[in-house]
């Protein structure tokens, strides 16, 4: 854990450059906010100014939190596979766990526009597309990345199947119901304490099939605090604001909530996954993998569970066609691609990612056809 006379504290955590980046952002978002006529925040160039800044603050206090986790799982002696499944994958998920929750808040609270709803599980499939294709097809293009069986058998199998549930609860009955919402942070649940449970048998096959990671600590246990609350209260302000920036901008230039979720949303939301997977993957082979596998868990189980649990989703008609049609079945061919290449030979091959990487522009091909009135669905 290092010598604790060099571990820094509360005066270092406040002088140090990511506290001060996200303070910048943050005032940066307020002052623009409050500084300026309502006329002039119904501009776009206004609107892209304030989507940037909050997409900027949701990442870097996203970031923080992940620091300041894992620092504390550190501290508390959790093996490195079980933090990455688990503490890492709800941080890096963070963003779309406040952006759904937001969402589901505001239809509840303040009787918000419906297509909300469209927007936010926009978001979810798009991060998951994102994630499992062009991000992980980045990394793996950079770098070949071996698979380790267990992965696949377990993780890969539980992604996909979590998200043909959240699909098929979709499909029935046309909303996702608090009920449902339930079952799935529920399955979440049972997930996260099968993995503590077998921490101890997970750990010895990690040991043996590749290098330990070195554990590093260098703030006190009140740093990882402050940074675990800050971040979070960060992440939930910006989170937010970026979901009505993006749904007033949705308005403003006649582009569907669905389209909006999945692009805006789903690449700015996983950057996080983005920075971890390629932190991950020069450290050790396979731990990459399987940070975006426990991510693409966390997303449909936890994130959209619990917006379900505050207020049900339904997808609007105008929304219902485009996500339905494309952006699920995209979603689940790209997941389905991407564990059928993990089981081959257990290896990840760099033109294997060029093919990944593929997939999603094609996919984005199909939006702006569908956008353009050229496909229709």
């Amino acid at each position: 854990m290092g010598d604790e006379k060099n571990v820094m504290g509360i005066p270092q955590l406040v002088l140090s450059n990511t506290l001060l980046i996200n303070g910048a952002l943050f005032l940066g978002l307020v002052g623009i906010h409050t500084g300026i006529d309502k006329s002039q925040l119904d501009s776009v160039p206004v609107s892209i100014t304030l989507l940037i800044l909050a997409m900027a603050l949701l990442i870097k206090s996203a970031d923080f939190f992940i620091e300041g986790a894992k620092g504390l799982a550190y501290r508390a002696g959790l093996p490195e596979v079980v933090i990455g499944l688990t503490i890492v994958s709800i941080g890096t998920s963070l963003p779309e766990i406040l952006v759904t929750t937001t969402s589901a808040a505001d239809m509840r609270f303040r009787a918000a526009d419906p297509t909300f709803a469209d927007f936010a599980l926009g978001g979810i499939f798009g991060s998951i597309l994102v994630q499992i294709t062009f991000i992980l097809g980045v990394v793996v293009t950079f770098r070949g990345v071996k698979i380790r069986p267990s992965w696949l058998k377990r993780d890969g199998v539980i992604m996909l199947g979590s998200i043909l549930l959240l699909t098929f609860f979709l499909k029935t009955g046309g909303v996702l119901s608090s009920l449902e919402g339930l079952i799935l942070v529920s399955l979440y649940a049972a997930y996260i304490y099968w993995l503590l449970s077998n921490r101890e048998e997970i750990m010895r096959e990690e040991m043996t099939e590749e290098k330990a990671i070195e554990r590093v600590s260098n703030w006190t246990t009140a740093s990882y605090i402050a940074m675990v609350t800050l971040g979070l209260l960060l992440a939930l302000f910006a989170a937010h604001h970026l979901v009505e920036i993006a749904s007033d901008m949705a308005v403003r230039l006649e582009v569907p909530h669905a389209v909006v979720g999945t692009t805006v949303s789903g690449l700015g939301t996983s950057l996080p996954e983005l920075t971890i997977a390629f932190m991950a993957a020069k450290r050790s082979e396979g731990v990459a993998i399987g940070a975006l596998i426990g991510s693409n868990i966390t997303d449909p189980l936890l994130s959209v569970g619990l917006a379900a649990m505050v207020f049900p989703l339904s997808l609007t008609p105008e929304g219902t066609p485009l996500t339905m049609n494309l952006i699920i079945p995209a979603t689940i061919l790209g997941t389905m691609v991407a564990l059928g290449m993990m089981r081959s030979q257990y290896e990840f091959k760099r033109w294997e990612g060029i093919v990944l990487i593929f997939f999603y522009l094609i996919f984005l091909g199909l939006l702006v056809a569908q956008r353009q009135g050229i496909l229709v669905l």
